[in-house]
């Protein structure tokens, strides 16, 4: 579900608030980024089962509608297309899913079904419901589709979804577009002969676990170490000067341009070039482009990159 850039994300933002609040607890830092990593799961599960939530409310919606005393014709014989959505059952027989529920003991929707309430009189309300149900037939792909616009333009872009999640959790602020990207990919790949919807690894493999810890705990750990290296390459640079968001970013690269050997420069430097134009400020990326470049080409010049394999420096 990750990938390394978000990894390295959530380590500089574990290391922005240790020094935010000055804490110097390793173990606790620590926990907390292992925590903040593996609550993406929980964020993805809950973003996944509104999809089922919507359709368990709608069931509910035709049950009490067929119970009326004046029911109309159409309450007492009411299309069930979109609850016998093909799609919509795929994910709500997945034991991938509801196992995982299960385990995490998430009640969220259940608590809070007034949101489910809310994204179902949304896409009642849309046009491609609309044009969904009033086709003679459908496709698995016109299945698919449907549950794909839901998503895509029910779910997805809902503010107060949005708000509530924030407020749910501070650390999922940068995870809702990563694991919206992730179901959306899901969804558009399914097929009719497939049985079963599994859930995504939060890591793609041990390999990118022990990189995220890894890089916390090197860079924590040579803290002062790394410090020097970029004061050391900056003599024209006021350190007070620079942005703390930039020194955690600098003293990141040279971690990796140190510490791991499988890692090419170049995709460290670019990395982190992309962090900083998404997190730090205007002029940041600029600055640590030029300071990771001459670092980079001194340790190169100091036989200090020891990295192994091809096209690696």
């Amino acid at each position: 579900m990750l990938n390394r850039r978000h990894i390295r994300i959530k380590v500089m933002q574990t290391l922005y608030a240790m020094q935010q609040s000055n804490s110097e607890q390793i173990q606790s830092g620590e926990k907390f980024l292992i925590n903040s990593i593996e609550n993406i799961q929980d964020l993805y599960l809950l973003m996944i089962t509104t999809l089922v939530e919507i359709r368990k409310k709608e069931v509910e919606y035709i049950s009490l509608a067929q119970k009326k005393h004046l029911a109309t014709a159409a309450e007492r014989n009411p299309s069930k297309r979109f609850i016998e959505n093909r799609v919509l059952d795929l994910l709500e027989s997945s034991t991938s899913i509801s196992n995982k529920i299960e385990e995490k003991k998430i009640t969220t929707w259940q608590v809070h079904d007034n949101y489910i309430q809310m994204l179902l009189d949304e896409v009642k309300e849309s046009t491609f419901f609309k044009a969904y149900m009033a086709k003679s037939e459908v496709t698995f792909e016109d299945d698919r589709q449907f549950v794909c616009d839901i998503f895509t333009e029910v779910i997805a872009p809902n503010e107060k979804i949005y708000e509530f999640l924030e407020d749910s959790k501070l650390t999922w602020l940068d995870d809702i577009p990563v694991v919206n990207t992730m179901i959306q990919k899901q969804l558009r790949k399914l097929k009719e002969r497939d049985v079963q919807f599994i859930v995504p690894k939060v890591y793609k493999d041990s390999e990118d676990q022990e990189f995220a810890i890894n890089l916390y705990r090197k860079t924590i750990l040579n803290f002062a170490e790394l410090t020097k290296e970029f004061e050391d390459k900056t003599p024209n640079w006021d350190p007070e000067r620079i942005a703390e968001l930039d020194t955690i970013v600098l003293r990141m690269a040279i971690c990796e341009f140190l510490k791991f050997s499988s890692i090419p420069v170049k995709v460290t430097i670019n990395e982190y070039l992309e962090i900083a134009k998404e997190y730090s400020t205007a002029k940041s990326s600029i600055f640590i482009n030029g300071v990771l470049d001459n670092i980079s080409k001194a340790y190169n010049d100091e036989n200090r990159l020891n990295k192994i394999g091809k096209g690696l420096l």
